[in-house]
């Protein structure tokens, strides 16, 4: 019984650790997300930080809303992607591990 608890209690600080190293990965990674067919892209990190959001000079000329709208696209274009990126992260981590059904790693 006690080398079963070992056991877990070891796997559970590896993956604690492998948690804090994809964390600190996923920080300094970056994605784009785009909309208007590229016309708008975002940079934002894995942190959900947008670092550099790049507009089409032609979109300049044209309706605020829709420059607005294409702007939030972009923005949730790129969220998506960071949170597949985790979602991806995660699963290498918990690969094999008998974890409840709907648990969410915190990140």
């Amino acid at each position: 019984m006690k080398s079963a608890l070992a056991g877990i209690m070891q796997q559970a600080q590896k993956m604690q650790e492998n948690l804090k190293k994809v964390q600190d990965e996923l920080a300094s990674l970056e994605v784009v997300g785009e909309s208007g067919g590229g016309l708008i892209s975002i940079i934002m990190t894995g942190k959900r930080e947008v670092r550099k959001v790049s507009i089409d000079p032609s979109l300049l000329a044209e309706d605020r809303d829709m420059l607005e709208d294409l702007l939030a696209a972009a923005v949730n274009d790129a969220v998506h992607k960071v949170d597949k990126m985790k979602k991806e992260k995660m699963n290498d981590i918990t690969a094999g591990m008998p974890l409840p059904p709907g648990f969410q790693m915190p990140f």
